[in-house]
C-alpha cells in the first residue's frame, strides 16, 4: 500500500456544512485516507463520536493504523449504501448529527497503478473499490456483449463514440485478453476519431466501466436514502460529487425530499399545512481559486447539503 499525498476536497466547506457540535455523533461514509475524518475529530470533544466507512480494504487498514488509539472512532468495512444498517447495529438511528459522503474514486486509488483506475499509469485492469468481492474490469470486458458494452459507455460515460470503442474492444479481445489499463486506454484512444482538448480520450470510458463494475449509482441512491433516514433533528447530510451523473442523483434526491408533496385536489388540506421534514441548506458549493491551484482534481467537485428539520 503506497503512501500517497492526499488532499481532502472542499475540506473547509464540508466541515462548515456539517455544523459540528462538539459532543455530536458523525459519520464519514467515505473515509479514503481520512482527511475529512481528522478534521471532524479535531472539532469533537471527548464525548463526541465518529463512525467511518469505506469499502476499500486498503483504506480500512490505513484507518486502523492511523487511528488505533482513538476511542471516539469506530471503523466499518462496508459500502456507504449500508449506512442505515450499521447505524441500526449501534442503536444510533435518529441520533446522527451529520453524515459526509465524498463520492467517486479517491486520489490514492487513482494514483496507485495497481488498482487499475488510471489510464495514465498502466497496471492490472481491476477497478474494484472493494478488492475483496465482485469481478474485475478485465473479467467483465472479457465476456460482455458488444451491445451491453455500448449501453454502459453511453449511460455511465456519456461517450458519443461508444459503438466504435466497443467494437474495437471486442475485436482486440478475440486476438488476446485485455488485462492492463495501458492496453485498454490505447484501444480506446485509437478508436476515437476526434480528440477533446485537455481531456484524455479514455476518460469517459474508464469512468463508465468503473461505475458499472462497482454499481456506484445504485449505491449512491441507497446511501442517500439511508443517511437521510438516520439523522437527528437538525442533523446534516453533506455530499460531495465529482461528475454530472452523481450530482444529478444527489440534486434530485435532495430536491424531492425537501419539497412539499402535491396534495390531490378535493382533500381538505393545504400544501402549506404539510410539514416537510428536510430542507436544502444552501446552493451547491464549489472549490475556490486557492484550492483549485493546489488541487486541480477539485475543479468538478460540488457540495450539496440537506438538513433534517423534524
Amino acid at each position: 500500500m503506497g503512501d500517497f499525498n492526499h488532499q481532502a476536497v472542499l475540506l473547509n466547506e464540508a466541515l462548515a456544512s456539517l455544523n459540528i457540535r462538539t459532543s455530536g455523533i458523525y459519520i464519514d461514509a467515505t473515509f479514503g485516507r481520512g482527511g475529512h475524518s481528522r478534521a471532524i475529530l479535531q472539532k469533537l470533544d471527548e464525548t463526541g463520536r465518529l463512525l467511518v466507512f469505506d469499502q476499500d480494504p486498503e483504506a480500512i487498514v490505513y484507518a486502523e493504523q492511523q487511528f488505533a488509539d482513538e476511542p471516539r472512532l469506530t471503523i466499518e468495512h462496508c459500502n456507504f449504501n449500508q449506512v442505515a444498517d450499521v447505524v441500526e447495529k449501534y442503536n444510533l438511528a435518529g441520533k446522527i448529527d451529520g453524515v459526509l459522503m465524498d463520492l467517486g474514486v479517491s486520489s490514492p486509488q487513482l494514483d496507485d497503478a495497481g488498482r487499475g483506475f488510471s489510464f495514465l499509469r498502466s497496471g492490472p485492469l481491476d477497478m474494484r473499490m472493494d478488492t475483496a468481492r465482485g469481478i474485475t474490469a478485465a473479467q467483465w470486458l472479457a465476456k460482455v456483449k458488444a451491445v451491453d458494452l455500448i449501453n454502459v459507455l453511453k449511460r455511465y460515460g456519456e461517450e458519443k463514440f461508444a459503438k466504435r470503442i466497443a467494437t474495437a474492444i471486442v475485436e482486440r479481445r478475440e486476438q488476446q485478453a485485455i488485462t492492463e489499463t495501458g492496453d485498454l486506454a490505447e484501444i480506446i484512444s485509437n478508436a476515437i476519431p476526434v480528440k477533446e482538448k485537455h481531456k484524455h480520450p479514455a476518460t469517459r470510458s474508464f469512468q463508465a466501466i468503473r461505475i458499472y463494475v462497482n454499481q456506484e449509482l445504485a449505491a449512491i441512491e441507497q446511501g442517500l436514502q439511508g443517511a437521510a433516514s438516520v439523522l437527528a433533528k437538525g442533523g446534516r447530510l453533506s455530499v460531495i460529487s465529482f461528475h454530472s451523473l452523481e450530482d444529478r442523483i444527489v440534486k434530485r434526491f435532495m430536491r424531492d425530499i425537501s419539497s412539499r408533496p402535491k396534495i390531490p385536489a378535493g382533500l381538505p388540506i393545504m400544501e402549506v399545512d404539510v410539514e416537510v421534514p428536510y430542507r436544502l441548506v444552501s446552493k451547491p458549493l464549489v472549490a475556490g481559486k486557492e484550492e483549485l491551484a493546489l488541487n486541480p482534481r477539485a475543479r468538478s467537485a460540488r457540495l450539496r447539503v440537506l438538513e433534517r428539520r423534524v
